[in-house]
């Protein structure tokens, strides 16, 4: 039985809604396993009450909190400093209060790396397709380039935005812009292929490409973690293909959040075997 004291620490999550969040469950895991006096609340919190929120961090002494949508723009300006990953993004979704002062940080992009290198893949000097040029996509290519991709090549339905976002990470390295529409003549000449947008998680949605041309030397990843295996991923499976779900990326944005907080390792089976309890 859960024991609250005066001395139980409180974490949580900001969201809008925020009921649907699995990281209450995920974080309490971890907390509960590592022997940790902490509690952790979902917090839903309309944009129009941010300010006041965030002001409420601060007096109530909460120890970190999460952010998710709509609010991982909104809460930027309202902290006292963010990390090179939430200042490139301009969103954030894990916030550490030290003795008052917030700091911000951006977990997506590291812990998405984080789940590949969890499966064996390396992507060092490798070429990746990344479709999709929305938050989740940015914050993935903005991973893969600092952490020693070769090369990120964004396909998106509006190149325009591709484009967009390829100009922004040209300085971190090489970086390419494509429609959608160019994919299927860049399949053998790439290492990874990430999916980033929502488009799988319906039974209805239609794909992305043409998927009987997955070769099998290509690692597919897909973002989305339920349905466990998307077309995209069933498709690249039955090709031969290494895949990767998006369930990994799920557990250690998480799992790197708690390390910001507490300083502790994660009990990273832990919170996956929990979540996969969840949702399956």
């Amino acid at each position: 039985m859960l024991k609250i004291t005066g001395k139980t620490d409180v974490y949580g999550i900001f969201g809008f809604p925020v009921e649907h969040s699995l990281s209450p469950l995920m974080q309490t895991a971890a907390f509960h396993t590592l022997g940790i006096d902490a509690v952790y609340v979902p917090f839903e919190v309309n944009p129009e009450n941010l300010k006041d929120a965030v002001a409420g961090l601060r007096a109530m002494n909460i120890r970190g909190i999460n952010i998710t949508v709509p609010l991982k723009e909104k809460i930027v300006p309202l902290l006292d400093k963010v990390d090179e990953a939430a200042a490139f993004l301009g969103a954030v979704n894990t916030v550490k209060n030290e003795n008052g002062i917030l700091s911000g940080y951006n977990t997506d992009g590291d812990g998405f790396v984080d789940s590949l290198e969890e499966e064996g893949v390396d992507i060092s000097g490798k070429t990746v397709l990344l479709i999709g040029a929305g938050g989740s996509g940015k914050a993935v290519a903005f991973a893969l380039l600092k952490r020693g991709a070769e090369k990120v090549v964004i396909a998106n339905r509006t190149v325009e935005k591709a484009e967009s976002l390829a100009g922004k990470l040209e300085s971190y390295g090489k970086v390419e812009a494509v429609s959608l529409g160019d994919v299927e003549n860049l399949l053998e000449k790439v290492d990874l292929i990430v999916n980033t947008t929502s488009l799988g998680m319906k039974e209805s949605d239609p794909p992305l490409f043409n998927y009987i041309l997955i070769p099998s030397s290509v690692t597919v990843v897909d973002i989305i973690y339920k349905p466990f295996k998307t077309k995209l991923l069933l498709a690249a499976e039955e090709n031969g293909a290494k895949i990767v779900n998006g369930l990994g990326m799920l557990v250690h944005q998480g799992a790197r959040a708690f390390r910001i907080w507490t300083g502790r390792k994660p009990p990273i089976d832990v919170m996956k075997r929990v979540l996969m309890e969840q949702l399956w």
